[in-house]
């Protein structure tokens, strides 16, 4: 009995100790098996993401931008060409005052030069009563020669030629006399020239003032000019009259101005270019004319800043892409989203301006391009691209 209890127990030894081998190795077959076949696997490498925005050609307006500071047309100092006291201002003639064409801003007192008009007609009748003295005299002398010498002329001292030329000249004389006396009794009459407006002023009543003295400044409302330094190469996309272009007419622009708080736009014209490129930088001043800038109110003033952006040529095949898009020697990263695959371009940039970055050709409708940075790229490489919107690239 107890020879059979012994030998259970030590068969149920064995037994736990081949169950424990059994585990072991098929616990070492199952590691081996796993060491092999992550030995056999590739690590695959991930492509490089960039980010891209996507490429739309079509046709497009040129814009050229620019600044400047509103000019007035016409600016000139009033004076006086006659001396005397001044008896009246208009009420317009003050700093920031607005008048109309032949308005009266300035009367000087009357009285000496309506003496003068007095004077010179007297002085014009006397010298015309002198003449026709001469004249009567002239014809007698005539008269009484041919009744002597009925076939001869009478010579020239005798018909008192002389004499008769003095008396012409003399009325001639008192006539610029008259002439001038009226003109300066006008004068006393000081009216405007232009519709404008008073941006200095130094005269009132009572004064007395002498020719040449300025009495203020005006400058005329019916037009303004803005001066905008350009490059060069900017005036190859819209017409300046004379520059550019025979025509006398010039692109239109839009003249933009931060009035009373608020952005205000008005119509504009390129008119010209100035007659000196800027010796130091080289620009070229391209002047652009507003109309009536004084119809609106709030009015587009005089020495206020403005952006200037004019309407240029359309071209047919262009796209813009974000200035971040530009590499080295004007290359590009197209993207091409079926192939997934990264190619470098060679552009052709026309301009580059607050849209970006303006492209003729080379592009294809649906192709995007990067606007992220990789540290190498090579033409044709695979990537990830995930699509930016345009207005969040800068």
């Amino acid at each position: 009995m107890i020879h059979m209890k012994h030998y259970k127990k030590t068969l149920l030894h064995v037994i736990f100790v081949l169950v424990i081998l059994g585990m072991g190795m098929v616990g070492f077959s199952l590691l081996r098996e796993s060491r092999e076949s992550l030995g056999r696997q590739q690590l695959e490498i991930p492509l490089p993401i960039v980010r891209t925005v996507p490429v739309s050609v079509g046709e497009l307006e040129m814009t050229i931008n620019g600044e400047g500071t509103v000019q007035a047309l016409t600016e000139i100092q009033l004076v006086p060409q006659i001396s005397g006291k001044v008896i009246y201002v208009s009420d317009h003639l003050v700093n920031g005052g607005v008048f109309q064409q032949n308005e009266l801003l300035l009367s000087i007192e009357p009285d000496d030069y309506e003496i003068a008009v007095v004077l010179a007609e007297a002085g014009l009748r006397e010298a015309e009563s002198q003449y026709q003295t001469a004249l009567q005299e002239s014809l007698a002398a005539i008269n009484e020669w041919k009744r002597i010498y009925p076939d001869q002329t009478p010579p020239p001292l005798v018909a008192k030629e002389p004499q008769l030329e003095a008396a012409l000249a003399s009325v001639k004389a008192r006539e610029a006399d008259l002439e001038k006396a009226r003109l300066d009794l006008r004068r006393t009459r000081i009216k405007a020239p232009f519709n404008g407006r008073v941006s200095n002023e130094q005269v009132d009543r009572g004064q007395y003032i002498t020719p040449g003295q300025e009495l203020a400044t005006l400058y005329s409302t019916d037009a303004v000019e803005i001066v905008v330094p350009m490059e060069s190469q900017a005036l190859e996309w819209f017409d300046v009259p004379g520059f550019t272009t025979n025509h006398k007419t010039g692109a239109p622009a839009v003249v933009i101005a931060d009035i009373a708080g608020k952005k205000r736009q008005w119509k504009g014209q390129v008119d010209r270019v100035q007659g000196k490129i800027d010796e130091k930088t080289r620009m070229i001043h391209v002047v652009i004319r507003v109309d009536d800038p004084y119809e609106t109110q709030p009015p587009l003033v005089v020495g206020q800043f403005v952006e200037i952006e004019i309407s240029g040529y359309w071209v047919e095949n262009a796209a813009v892409i974000p200035r971040a898009a530009l590499h080295e020697e004007n290359t590009v990263w197209a993207v091409n989203p079926e192939e997934g695959r990264l190619y470098i371009r060679k552009i052709d940039i026309a301009r580059i301006d607050t849209r970006g970055v303006i492209v003729l050709g080379g592009f294809k409708t649906g192709e995007q391009v990067a606007v992220s940075h990789l540290k190498t790229v090579t033409d044709g490489m695979k990537v990830r691209h995930l699509v930016t919107e345009t207005e969040s690239v800068s």
